[in-house]
């Protein structure tokens, strides 16, 4: 069961130059949605990060030619197989999928981008999904947010949505975005996608280098399990809808609103991807300050997010906080002072200059620790950097799941 607040929202906004549409083409399981086809505007700008695991699946690599040769018309996305590890015939196939769906609309097939999450390593059926497209086609409308993101959900318990209208200085913006993921989480750019939309005017180069700045805030700032997926891919799409008026730098007036705005989608889009962790039972903040560089903060958060042991404490809800300590000695950091380190576990201080703080009682920490919420705040008391990761606990049900997972 999710954790926390994950409640799809009251109002999706419809972006306008942007169609969605879910179907059941049968890629693994029957009668399930599984085939998620994405219409995009002829004049829409369009930004695309992907994964940084050097075995990345036949779709990525598709993705990523096609991307480089025009821009994107349509996005298809199949569940089920994650078509990874299944060398030429697997992008022979991502490449047919393309080129099916392109012939029946009339575009270029460099102008369609492939998706793919689930089982590693089998042959994609990419039979059933052309034979699915037609359905696909026909059904795309505005309204479709919530059926895609159920579309595109694997072991998730959940869709995962986000929406906002933005007002800014007399022009009114929405935004609305999906994810997807629940395991194999640590994006480096889980398994994991991420498609979000507005109909802001924002030019092609500036949405990229958006993107790319928003990201590392949010996807590239949670885990599950520590593993990066084959599969990871983000994408942003501005419509240009909402105005004439191009936001074409970071000096034009709208851009830093906007900026902001979608950070604000990105990372809750993020975070229910934590929240919806494979057996997840807790939802943890991993918050490090002090530090020298972001880059060390960085560090420290992921060894903690990370180290199994801590983990599966805070799912026992075990006051082991050494645990935590012995994370932070071990993420790298160049001459830390250990006995300047202060920890805290929500408001209870349980660390004080590396050591037990005075004021620390294993009740105390005992209590925080069974909260299903929980805040890990080090300071490293060596600078002004900070950064912030999210994960949450290891519990029996994740080994469960995964074991399971092919059956």
């Amino acid at each position: 069961m999710a954790v926390g607040n994950v409640a799809v929202p009251e109002t999706i906004y419809p972006i306008e130059g942007i169609k969605l549409s879910a179907t059941a083409a049968g890629v693994r399981y029957k009668d399930r949605d599984d085939l998620v086809v994405i219409e995009i505007a002829a004049d829409a700008a369009t930004a695309v990060v992907t994964t940084k695991n050097a075995f990345c699946a036949a779709p990525v690599r598709v993705l990523r030619e096609h991307f480089a040769k025009a821009s994107p018309r349509y996005l298809v996305t199949n569940t089920g197989n994650a078509n990874a590890g299944t060398g030429a015939d697997g992008k022979r196939r991502a490449i047919d999928i393309c080129a099916a769906l392109a012939a029946k609309i009339g575009v270029d097939s460099d102008s369609v981008l492939p998706f793919s999450t689930g089982v590693i390593g089998e042959p994609l059926n990419s039979e059933a999904i052309i034979a699915g497209l037609d359905t696909a086609l026909a059904n795309l409308a505005p309204d479709n947010w919530l059926a895609a993101a159920n579309g595109i959900r694997t072991t998730d318990t959940i869709p995962k949505l986000a929406s906002k209208k933005v007002d800014v200085a007399g022009s009114c913006y929405h935004i609305t975005g999906m994810s997807k993921g629940s395991g194999m989480i640590r994006p480096n750019m889980a398994t994991m996608l991420g498609y979000v939309a507005t109909d802001a005017n924002i030019a092609a180069g500036l949405l990229q280098e958006m993107l790319s700045a928003i990201n590392e805030q949010s996807f590239n700032r949670i885990t599950v399990d520590g593993d990066t997926s084959t599969n990871d891919c983000c994408v942003l799409i501005a419509t240009g809808a909402a105005s004439s008026d191009v936001i074409d730098s970071p000096e034009h007036p709208h851009y830093q609103p906007m900026f902001d705005a979608l950070a604000e989608v990105f990372i809750r889009l993020a975070q229910l991807i934590v929240r919806d962790g494979e057996g997840a039972t807790k939802f943890m903040t991993v918050k490090v300050t002090g530090g020298k560089t972001t880059q060390e903060c960085c560090d420290v958060a992921y060894a903690v997010a990370h180290s199994p042991l801590v983990k599966t404490a805070f799912f026992a809800s075990d006051a082991n906080w050494g645990r935590i300590l012995a994370a932070v000695g071990y993420a790298g950091v160049e001459n830390l002072d250990a006995e300047q380190v202060d920890v805290y576990l929500d408001e209870v201080m349980i660390c004080q200059n590396g050591g037990v703080a005075p004021s620390y009682t294993e009740e105390a920490g005992k209590t925080v620790m069974s909260r299903p919420e929980i805040t890990i705040h080090i300071d490293l008391a060596r600078g002004d950097a900070s950064d912030t990761v999210y994960t949450c606990d290891l519990s029996y049900d994740y080994v469960k799941i995964n074991a399971d997972y092919r059956s």
